[in-house]
């Protein structure tokens, strides 16, 4: 795929329904800032909003992520298919951020914990010491993952450790 390719061919359909990045973003409910990345090839859209821009652009799937009009349309059932992969990633992704909530809502009930335990003073003692500790390691942690999961890296610890099971299987 030619990420400036389709961003030129997004710019190309946003300019013939006379649209400007902020009246397409609010449509999309993404920033204008997204947008421009796409229609400039910095980076792609998510695919779920691939579909929604190829319906939106009454274009196929296939068009949008060749970045030019086919004459030859896509299978209805070609499309079904990548309609349901679609459905099941966006499912994938909010299992993952309901896990990372849950997370994240522990972190915080750490940081209380060892925040109290300090506020008291307690944290000299020696059973308070430990809880202390480990509430600041789960604490630590869970910035920690946060960081990761949100930084533009986490995309490629994903594929890295994706290679590294395939080295796995071989």
């Amino acid at each position: 795929m030619d990420q400036k390719k389709i961003g030129r061919f997004i710019k190309e359909l946003r300019r013939e329904k006379s649209l400007t990045q902020e009246q397409l973003s609010e449509i999309l409910g993404v920033t204008n800032r997204s947008v421009s990345r796409w229609e400039n090839g910095v980076n792609m859209p998510d695919f779920d909003l691939v579909i929604a821009l190829a319906n939106y652009f009454d274009v196929s799937i296939e068009e949008l992520l060749d970045g030019e009009r086919k004459t030859d349309m896509i299978d209805k059932k070609e499309e079904e298919v990548l309609l349901k992969v679609a459905d099941y990633k966006n499912d994938e992704k909010m299992l993952i951020m309901k896990r990372l909530h849950r997370l994240f809502l522990f972190g915080i009930a750490a940081f209380i914990v060892y925040a109290v335990i300090e506020m008291r003073g307690l944290a000299q003692t020696g059973v308070y010491e430990a809880a202390a500790d480990v509430a600041l390691g789960f604490v630590f942690g869970m910035v920690l993952c946060g960081a990761l999961f949100t930084s533009r890296y986490a995309a490629k610890l994903v594929a890295f450790k994706r290679r590294l099971l395939r080295r796995q299987e071989k």
